[in-house]
């Protein structure tokens, strides 16, 4: 097939990887700990450890793990926190261990993290302790057996390790009480370890890593299986595209999305440690004041985020302050960057904002502007190294450049399908290998892809992906509500906002009350923002509500 965008590649930047090169995420990071042992691995609430510390620390999970839990290989092992340096530890120690790692967001209902335990078949979860009530009310419902909890300040020096667990405990009151009979201690399960020895575990680039759920078109979370190959792919293919701008061992990026998120945990958790690089975990991100502080601290050089996040940070006093003069790479992900927060970013910090798109199943890179772009360009990118991509008509045929259709892509870090569902996978992969992404796109003439629309009926809430149908079927259950239908409307704050039509079965049912109740079922990103009360909502003529008829008469 033509590949345009070679001819845009910038200098030095190959078409094609190896990733042979390697045999394993471990062995990736195995080399980086050679080159880079004494350095700065992660840094979290002014608590460094090494390379060299992160390889001890998440080996002696892995045996913890592997020698005194008897874990098999290929056992699903779900994490469940915000930024700390427990969670690297954990995430490297059940890779180490040959298992595969479930990333779980920690502010899951107890419905939500019920069905992914139970989907993923997870037989052990690391914890923090503030979100341990959530799983004491579902984890009978699992298959579940360890439990391993942690404190936020666990990985921290005394006397700082103390005082914060306390605090968050019994000043902030963030730890709701719960009931885990059994559940060991992070630290215990690391002094435990330290005791035991690994035995070796041979993995291959065909080994699954990590089942990291998304919800596809359905609304049914489905975990994505990305492998070794996948993860390895997708670091080398990035590092390959930023390496005319970062230099090995020398950079620091600031990690303040999740690393639960497929964005933040490749880009930041394995592709700048492949280069030695050094993570600042922000454990809260919307604590704007206290994140702008902890970066003056440092000499940042990287960042990545969502565009709702570099909207915050540029409009708020404090970050005006800060020395940008160590600051050289921005990366905008996860939603659409918006031409404004870009050029304001730009005027403020000095360095382009360039926006990079992907997906779950994409592990997620798939297109990366240039980092040699001197000014947003409203497009997604190029096609990173070893990359397919084609704009596909309603009927399977290859569009020409400046036509609209459905973006493909094709790829070693496209992933192996989606866990236990044959059925979904061959909806999304073809027997040629190719990706449909449920994106409508376009090609210029010189390879550049902008995305035009979105086919699918996802709402995306700051970089999160928000599915109609499961809002649809928890509104659906309250007794007063008859008929409801969810779409996203635009935001300043957040790119989308989730949105429902109700028709009441309940005449004095109130949009307060309804709120709440969707509160207390959905992730705080799913709630609705707007509800509004209709006698009865379009519908086709075989009676399937017309979502897009809603949306297109905001």
């Amino acid at each position: 097939m033509e590949r345009p965008w070679f001819a845009s590649y910038p200098a030095g930047v190959p078409h094609e990887i190896n990733p042979a090169e390697f045999t394993s995420i471990p062995d990736v990071m195995k080399q980086t700990v050679a080159r880079y042992a004494d350095r700065d691995a992660f840094i979290n609430m002014g608590k460094a450890i090494t390379y060299q510390e992160l390889d001890q620390l998440s080996t002696a999970f892995a045996a913890y793990l592997q020698q005194t839990l008897r874990l098999s290989r290929g056992a699903r092992v779900g994490i469940m926190m915000p930024n700390l340096l427990q969670y690297p530890v954990a995430l490297f120690g059940i890779l180490k261990a040959g298992m595969v790692v479930v990333n779980i967001n920690p502010l899951y209902t107890p419905r939500e993290l019920e069905h992914q335990l139970k989907d993923s078949g997870a037989e052990a979860i690391v914890i923090v302790a503030n979100f341990a009530h959530t799983l004491d009310k579902c984890i009978g419902k699992t298959a579940v057996k360890h439990v391993i909890v942690s404190q936020i300040g666990d990985m921290l020096d005394f006397p700082k390790r103390q005082l914060v667990n306390a605090v968050i405990k019994y000043i902030k009151k963030m730890v709701p009480a719960y009931n885990l009979p059994g559940a060991v201690s992070f630290n215990h399960a690391l002094a435990d370890g330290r005791a035991q020895t690994l035995a070796p575990v041979n993995l291959t680039l065909d080994d699954l890593a990590f089942l990291q759920y998304t919800g596809g078109t359905t609304g049914v979370a489905k975990g994505a299986m990305l492998t070794h190959r996948n993860i390895v792919a997708n670091m080398q293919q990035a590092h390959a595209w930023i390496g005319g701008v970062v230099a090995d061992g020398r950079e620091l990026i600031v990690t303040a999305l999740p690393l639960y998120h497929i964005f933040s945990l490749t880009a930041n958790g394995m592709i700048f440690t492949k280069i030695g690089a050094t993570n600042l975990l922000i454990t809260n991100p919307r604590d704007i004041p206290g994140f702008i502080k902890e970066l003056g601290k440092y000499p940042v050089t990287a960042i990545t985020g969502v565009n709702t996040l570099f909207n915050a940070l540029v409009n708020h006093p404090d970050f005006l302050k800060l020395d940008f003069s160590s600051w050289k790479l921005t990366l905008g992900g996860g939603m659409a960057v918006q031409q404004p927060v870009a050029d304001k970013w730009k005027k403020v910090t000095g360095v382009t904002l360039v926006e990079a798109y992907g997906l779950t199943e994409t592990s997620p890179a798939a297109m990366i502007n240039p980092m040699t772009l001197r000014e947003y360009n409203g497009m997604i990118g190029l096609p990173v190294p070893s990359t397919d991509a084609q704009i596909r008509g309603e009927d399977g045929s290859v569009q020409p450049p400046g036509s609209a259709g459905e973006l493909f892509i094709k790829g070693p870090q496209v992933m192996k399908g989606y866990w236990q569902r044959a059925d979904e996978t061959a909806k999304v992969i073809g027997a040629d290998g190719y990706l449909a992404t449920g994106d409508v796109a376009i090609m210029s003439p010189t390879g550049f892809f902008r995305i035009a629309d979105r086919k699918k009926d996802m709402v995306l809430v700051s970089g999160f992906n928000v599915y109609p149908n499961e809002v649809e079927d928890v509104v659906a259950r309250h007794p007063g509500v008859l008929e409801v239908a969810c779409v996203g409307v635009p935001d300043d704050k957040s790119g989308e906002a989730v949105k429902i039509f109700v028709v009441r079965k309940d005449p004095t049912l109130t949009e307060a009350a309804l709120i709440a109740y969707c509160r207390e079922q959905l992730t705080n990103y799913k709630v609705p923002r707007k509800v509004e009360f209709r006698d009865a909502l379009p519908k086709s003529n075989v009676g399937k509500i017309l979502r897009r008829e809603l949306r297109d008469h905001q």
